[in-house]
C-alpha cells in the first residue's frame, strides 16, 4: 500500500506542477480554480509523500516521488503542446521512468 500511495502522490505532483502553470496563463488576474487545484494537489501529494516514508526509505521514495512526477508532467507538457515531443526527450523520460521502476525492484 505505501507504494500505490507514493506513486499515486507523484502523479498529484504533476496535477499541482501544471495547475501552478495554469495559474499564470492570463495576466494581470489570478485564476481561481487552477489555484484551488494547486493548493489541493500540493497538500495532498507532499501529505502522500509523508505517509509513504514512513515504510519506504527516504531516498527511495522521493527519487520515486519526483520521477514520477517528472515523467507526468513532461509528458503533459508535450500532450498539450507546451514543449516539443522530440525523440530524445522520450527516450529520456523512458530512462527515467526505468530507473524508477527499477527503484521499486530493488527496495
Amino acid at each position: 500500500m505505501p507504494w500505490f500511495i507514493l506513486i499515486v502522490s507523484g502523479a498529484l505532483e504533476a496535477v499541482w506542477a501544471a495547475a501552478l502553470y495554469r495559474t499564470s496563463q492570463v495576466a494581470g488576474r489570478r485564476r481561481i480554480a487552477p489555484g484551488a487545484v494547486f493548493l489541493v494537489s500540493v497538500l495532498a501529494s507532499t501529505g502522500g509523500l509523508a505517509i509513504a516514508m514512513q515504510s519506504i526509505p527516504t531516498g527511495t521514495a522521493y527519487a520515486v516521488w519526483v520521477g514520477v512526477g517528472v515523467v507526468l508532467t513532461s509528458g503533459y507538457a508535450m500532450v498539450a503542446k507546451v514543449e516539443r515531443a522530440t525523440a530524445a526527450r522520450i527516450l529520456l523520460l523512458t530512462g527515467i521512468a526505468a530507473c524508477v521502476a527499477g527503484l521499486k525492484l530493488v527496495a
